[in-house]
């Protein structure tokens, strides 16, 4: 009897598994690649190149629509005098397309990448030119090949460099926020603590990063409407605190799609079987570190708040080269307004109280601060 019932519990735990693997959407990935800014008095145009690739070999994808639609954030619409779009896509294997504003119906084959260049131009009043945060472009796009036709949303932010010039080099808070632009895919991790990094900063120093900003870089941010929540996600997040991130359908559905429906269920029943006895946080442990690290959407600053992020990647690895680089130590952090201080990685262990106690009041902020570094004097600390 009991032989019957692991093997029952064995082939619905592999159905389950098999279902999850077939049921997953388009293998094509959108990504931009580089952009510039044009200015003519009044006039602003942003250039940008994204990639789509088919991560598959064996299928072939059709991309029948594509759309952009770009927001200014940071200005109302009123201020906005005229915003233009022009979509021009440059398929490696085939002739130039007629400057129109049909998209023609493509086929991207398995292995290979398309590219598509964006401009945007617009036109504000004087009074709006700084109140500008950055440039929103979302894309809206159609993948149709044997798993169906879906709809996807895809999203970056293009933005310039905050000139910071006089507070690098004459700010010396032991514990010191440095806001930066709206950071996004096109912003390397390293590059940007360079560039933002105080002037008198000393090898000693500490520079922390958010989590979430970091995963932003890396392109870890997923827009809700992409994730398509079944039945498990649905029922297994209605046992989370209602401010957890993955107490929705669509959180609990990405920790899914991440490590798997198997190693979310049975960390689910043991967890709550545990929590019964007092015990709690076992589920976060058994389910992998991403249960601790996504965000949900509003956990995010604007305008990354409609997207779910994930934890980044290779953290350790990011902390070694950025501190080797930089000549100062480095650590990806998560904080909160509750006192609580998440050191993910450090090129240094030895730092972790001084780290701990410097952001206990979490001095980044969780709001729309824009101030995802902050520089720790060290020696004054200790």
């Amino acid at each position: 009897m009991l032989l019957n019932f692991l093997f029952f519990i064995i082939i619905t735990f592999f159905l389950i598994e098999i279902n999850h693997y077939f049921r997953q959407g388009s293998p094509l990935v959108l990504k931009p690649k580089e952009f510039k800014k044009i200015i003519l008095d009044s006039k602003h145009k942003y250039i940008t190149l994204v990639e789509i690739k088919n991560l598959k070999k064996r299928m072939e994808v059709m991309i029948p629509s594509f759309n952009v639609n770009p927001t200014l954030i940071g200005i109302s619409k009123n201020e906005i005098i005229k915003i233009h779009t022009k979509i021009k896509p440059l398929h490696p294997d085939e002739e130039e397309e007629e400057k129109n504003d049909y998209w023609s119906a493509y086929i991207l084959k398995g292995k290979k990448s398309t590219y598509v260049e964006i401009e945007i131009e617009y036109e504000i009043k004087n009074t709006a030119i700084d109140k500008i945060k950055c440039l929103w472009v979302e894309i809206e796009w159609v993948n149709y090949g044997p798993f169906g036709s879906h709809k996807r949303f895809n999203g970056f932010a293009l933005s310039d460099f905050l000139d910071i010039s006089q507070e690098k080099a004459s700010n010396n808070n032991l514990v010191d926020p440095i806001k930066t632009h709206i950071l996004g895919r096109l912003d390397d991790p390293i590059e940007i603590l360079k560039s933002y990094m105080p002037l008198n900063s000393l090898p000693t120093d500490i520079l922390t990063i958010g989590e979430s900003p970091l995963a932003i870089m890396q392109g870890r941010y997923i827009d809700y409407r992409n994730v398509n929540a079944n039945l498990i996600s649905k029922l297994i997040c209605k046992g989370f605190h209602p401010t957890s991130s993955l107490a929705t359908a669509s959180g609990m559905q990405t920790l899914i799609n991440t490590s798997g429906p198997t190693r979310v269920i049975i960390s689910w029943l043991i967890g709550g079987i545990l929590k019964l006895f007092g015990i709690r946080g076992v589920f976060y442990r058994l389910a992998g570190e991403q249960a601790r690290l996504i965000d949900d959407i509003t956990g995010t600053t604007p305008p990354y708040d409609k997207s779910i992020v994930l934890g980044p990647k290779d953290t350790q690895a990011f902390c070694i080269k950025a501190a080797r680089k930089l000549n100062v130590n480095v650590a990806v952090v998560d904080v909160n307004d509750l006192g609580r201080v998440k050191i993910i990685s450090t090129n240094n262990v030895n730092n972790s109280e001084i780290i701990e106690k410097a952001l206990t009041s979490n001095p980044a902020g969780n709001a729309n601060q824009q101030t995802p570094l902050v520089l720790i004097k060290k020696n004054e600390l200790s």
